[in-house]
């Protein structure tokens, strides 16, 4: 029995998945029950009346060049969100098994634990800093924790985890757990991606969207990049129809070598302007402290984040109220925008 097959849910494993429709486009189409017409409506490439390839192979092919990991280790989803509800259905097992999270983070790892009817066991982030506290995952991690969620760079935090304690802990629960690795903001920071180290650690997945860098957030399109045999499983699992085919046209114009170079001016803009607030936010008497950013997104205090939310509204801005989470009772935070919507809110916050 391989390691995936000791951590799955024994009745994903059992299962038959859903036999979509044959995808040979070299074939004309009277097997799916779709219409033989377009809607007068539809413009898209492919026709919107057929059904969309299921894990589209083109997509597979280019995102698994982007991130420099081999098809096989990719699946395509509508965003991470998918990513994160699949991986806690297939490995946990309701009522029995847990995942475990890091406060603050990003809510929907604790979401899907619930919904699935996991446990969700807590390892906070260590108070002031935000550093992860290996000792204390190892601690709170038990026979029967299946995933563990890291976000690095971390919402709604912005910092950097520290990759050797990463690491270390992919090591250690080896065989124990899946160490999932949520790296939504990593082109706004300079470190490399853990998706390199995939082969030497088959039990690390790494959680990839093109909804920050690439701008592509209402497309819904993310990766989970993984050991074959945790795709493999997962592909039981997902819809076969997962990604429409206007976004797989999106997506697929989206990663041409003219618009990467669009999206990574994009980013040179987007860190100029981070630290532009990152300089000037803290000069403001409204705010109390601004912890450092690796992401596309400040987190910073207020001595009234009430007042500082009216503020930001009155000039037409919305920012992120923060206060909900541990230890972030002051806290709002703040998407990096324009320079003219930075420029606005700094003024507002005056």
């Amino acid at each position: 029995m391989s390691w995936v097959q000791a951590l799955a849910r024994p009745d994903i494993l059992a299962l038959k998945p859903y036999e979509h429709a044959t995808w040979e486009p070299s074939l004309e189409r009277l097997h799916a029950n779709e219409l033989p017409w377009r809607a007068a409506s539809d413009g898209s490439a492919a026709g919107l009346n057929r059904y969309p390839e299921p894990q589209p192979r083109a997509l597979i092919e280019r995102l698994a060049e982007l991130y420099s990991v081999p098809a096989a280790s990719v699946l395509v989803g509508r965003g991470s969100d998918e990513a994160i509800d699949l991986l806690t259905r297939a490995f946990c097992r309701a009522g029995r098994d847990s995942i475990l999270i890091c406060p603050p983070t990003f809510g929907m790892y604790a979401v899907c634990g619930r919904i699935q009817g996991a446990g969700v066991i807590q390892a906070p982030l260590t108070a002031g800093d935000f550093a992860l506290d290996v000792e204390a995952v190892l601690g709170r991690c038990g026979p029967d924790t299946k995933l563990l969620f890291l976000c690095s760079p971390n919402n709604p935090t912005g910092n950097l985890l520290d990759e050797a304690g990463m690491l270390r802990l992919a090591r250690e629960l080896a065989g124990r757990a899946l160490v999932v690795v949520d790296e939504a903001y990593i082109e706004f920071s300079a470190r490399p991606s853990l998706a390199r180290l995939i082969p030497q650690l088959p039990n690390l997945a790494i959680l990839r969207t093109l909804s920050k860098a690439h701008g592509l957030a209402g497309a819904r399109c993310g990766a989970l990049l993984a050991d074959p045999q945790v795709i493999a499983l997962l592909r039981k699992v997902i819809p076969p129809y997962a990604i429409t085919q206007l976004t797989l046209e999106a997506v697929l114009d989206a990663l041409e070598p003219a618009a990467r170079a669009r999206s990574s001016a994009g980013i040179d803009v987007i860190l100029r302007e981070r630290q532009r607030l990152l300089t000037a936010l803290p000069r403001l008497a409204c705010v109390t402290r601004v912890w450092p950013s690796d992401s596309n997104f400040v987190l910073a205090e207020f001595d009234d984040a009430g007042a500082a939310l009216a503020r930001s509204r009155d000039a037409r801005l919305l920012v992120r109220d923060a206060r909900g989470y541990p230890g972030l009772g002051r806290a709002l935070r703040i998407t990096v925008g324009t320079p003219e919507q930075n420029g606005r809110l700094l003024e507002a916050l005056q």
